[in-house]
C-alpha cells in the first residue's frame, strides 16, 4: 500500500511552528556536505541521548553536537540541544526519548548542513505518536528549527524511530525519509524543505514484509546504481518470526512498496563505494545468534553485497560474508559477540576506496570491540585489519563488562584532511552513562595516537539515569 499526500491536502492541517523563521536563504553554488553544520569543510560529530533526563523529566532526551577542528572533534565547540532549546519546537517531557535517530543534509541548500533528530516518543494526538525536528545549519553551528512535515499522525507510532535524507525522487531537492511503527511503517516527505516552506507533498507505505508493531527499524541510503540518485535500505522484522528482514528501494517508484529488493537479513547497514567502480556497495549487519534470527550467525555476521546498474545490485558478484572466523579478521566468533551491531563506511587511508568499520558491541562479555577492514579495486580485503578496544593502547579509559563499545561506530571527516576518522559510542559505559572516542585517521587507518574521549557531563548532558549518550552517531 503506498497513499500518495499532495501539498493542496495537507496544507490546512499543518501546525504553526512555535518560533520565529526568517526568509529563506540564497541557494548555495554547492551543498553542504552531511554534518557539516557551520560549512567549514569538517564533518560534525552529532550524538543522540535518547535517555537523558532534561529538568527533572525522565528520557526525555538531548542531543550534543560537537564540531570538527583540525585536531578531530572539539568539546569546547558544541551545541547542547534538547526540546526545552529556545526556538525548538515542544517541551521536553518523559519518555520522548528526542535524539533517537539522527540524519542530516543541507535541506535548503544554502551551504550549511541541517540535522534531523527523531523523537519517537513524542505524544501527539495518541500516545508515542512521535515527531522529528530539523535544526538549522549556519556559519556559527545549529541554530533555530522547525518540525518536519508529517501526514499520517492517526497511521503510525514512533515517527522519527529511524531517518535517512537525500535526493530520492531526482528532482534537485532534498528528501526525508521517515521510519514508523503501524499502518504505515514508511514515510517520504519530499522536498524543498526551508525554514518556511509549505508541505510540498509526501507519501506513505507499508509491507507485509515487516511487523507493523516493529515497522521500519533502520535506513540508510546511497547511490548503488551510480546514476547519481540515492536508493534506500530498509530493515524491520518479519510479521511471524521476529527476523532480520532487509530490502532495497527505489523512492522515485510510484509502487515502491511493491518494488522491493530483497538483501541478506540485518538490524543495521551502511553504503559506500569499496571497489571505486562507480557504485556504491552495502553492508548489512546482523548482530543476532542463528538460534534467534534464521539468518544470523555464531557471535554475527556481516555481508556485504555488490552495487550495480541491474537495479543496484551487481548480480555477477556474491556477496561477501564476514565473521570473526573469517580468516584475516582479528578474534573468533563467539556467543554473544554481537559482530555487526553497528557498521560504517568511509575512505580513512586516503586512496579512493571506502573502508568499513564493524562494531562487536557484546564482545568479551559487553565490553565491545570495533574491527576495521579495507577497500580496494577487488573489493573489501581482510589484509592489515585492524581491532580496537577500550584496552588498546591509547584509547582513553579500560574494557569493561556492559560498556558496549562499538554499539555505534561512524566514519566521517572532522579534521578536513579527507580521511574518514573513526568515531565509536559505547552507550553502557558508567552503568549507562555512554560516552564517545574519535580516532584520526592515517595513510595507515585510525591510530588511537592522540584519540580523544568524553562523556555526557563533558557536553552538558544530564548524568541523571541513564542518558545512553551514544545511543545514535552521525548515519
Amino acid at each position: 500500500m503506498r497513499t500518495r499526500i499532495t501539498a493542496a491536502v495537507v496544507a490546512a492541517a499543518l501546525t504553526p511552528l512555535a518560533l520565529t523563521l526568517s526568509a529563506p536563504a540564497a541557494h548555495a553554488a554547492t551543498p553542504a556536505a552531511p554534518y557539516d553544520f557551520n560549512g567549514d569543510g569538517r564533518t560534525d560529530l552529532a550524538i543522540g541521548a535518547p535517555g537523558a533526563t532534561v529538568a527533572g523529566q525522565a528520557k526525555a532526551g538531548a542531543v550534543s553536537v560537537v564540531y570538527g577542528s583540525t585536531s578531530g572533534p572539539k568539546t569546547s565547540t558544541r551545541t547542547l540541544l534538547t526540546q526545552n532549546t529556545a526556538g525548538m519546537p515542544g517541551a521536553a517531557e518523559a519518555d520522548d526519548a528526542f535524539g533517537s535517530a539522527l540524519a542530516s543534509a543541507d535541506l535548503n541548500t544554502d551551504g550549511y548542513a541541517d540535522l534531523l533528530i527523531g523523537t519517537p516518543g513524542e505524544d501527539g494526538g495518541d500516545s508515542n505518536d512521535g515527531t522529528v525536528t530539523i535544526v538549522w545549519g549556519a556559519k556559527s553551528g545549529l541554530s533555530g528549527a522547525r518540525s518536519l512535515f508529517s501526514f499520517f499522525s492517526t497511521d503510525y507510532d514512533r515517527y522519527g524511530q529511524t531517518l535517512a535524507a537525500g535526493d530520492f525522487d531526482g528532482d534537485g531537492d532534498m528528501d526525508v525519509a521517515v521510519g514508523s511503527t503501524g499502518p504505515v511503517t514508511l514515510s517520504l516527505v519530499e522536498g524543498p524543505i526551508t525554514r518556511t516552506s509549505a508541505s510540498n507533498g509526501g507519501s506513505g507505505s507499508r509491507n507485509d514484509w515487516w511487523s507493523s508493531s516493529t515497522g521500519v527499524t533502520h535506513l540508510s541510503s546511497g547511490d548503488v546504481t551510480g546514476d547519481g540518485r540515492p536508493r534506500v535500505v530498509l530493515h524491520g522484522r518479519a510479521v511471524s518470526t521476529g527476523a532480520a528482514t532487509t530490502a532495497l528501494a527505489d523512492l522515485k517508484i510510484g509502487n515502491y512498496v511493491n518494488w522491493l529488493e530483497r538483501l541478506p537479513a540485518g538490524s543495521v547497514s551502511t553504503v559506500g563505494d569499496i571497489d571505486g567502480d562507480g557504485h556504491d556497495d552495502i553492508a548489512v549487519g546482523n548482530d543476532r545468534e542463528a538460534s534467534a534470527d534464521p539468518e544470523g550467525a555464531l557471535g554475527g555476521r556481516v555481508t556485504v553485497v555488490h552495487g550495480g546498474p541491474d537495479g543496484g545490485l551487481d548480480t555477477n558478484r556474491a556477496p561477501l560474508v564476514l565473521t570473526q572466523d573469517t580468516a584475516g579478521v582479528p578474534g573468533a566468533a563467539e556467543k554473544g559477540d554481537r559482530f555487526g551491531s553497528d557498521v560504517a563506511l568511509g575512505d580513512v587511508n586516503g586512496d579512493g576506496f571506502a573502508d568499513l568499520a564493524i562494531g562487536a558491541a557484546g564482545e568479551n562479555s559487553a565490553a565491545g570491540a570495533v574491527t576495521v577492514l579495507y577497500g580496494s579495486a577487488s573489493g573489501l580485503t581482510t589484509k592489515g585489519a585492524t581491532s580496537y578496544t577500550q584496552n588498546t593502547a591509547g584509547v582513553p579509559g579500560s574494557s569493561e563488562q556492559g560498556d558496549r563499545f562499538g554499539a555505534r561506530v561512524t566514519l566521517t571527516d572532522h579534521t578536513g584532511d579527507h580521511r574518514a576518522d573513526l568515531s565509536i559510542s559505547a552507550p553502557g559505559e558508567n552503568a549507562g552513562d555512554g560516552a564517545v572516542w574519535s580516532l584520526r585517521a592515517t595513510a595507515t587507518g585510525p591510530t588511537a595516537t592522540g584519540s580523544v574521549s568524553f562523556g555526557p557531563g563533558t557536553t552538558g548532558v544530564s548524568t541523571a539515569g541513564t542518558p545512553g549518550y551514544g545511543t545514535a552517531l552521525n548515519s
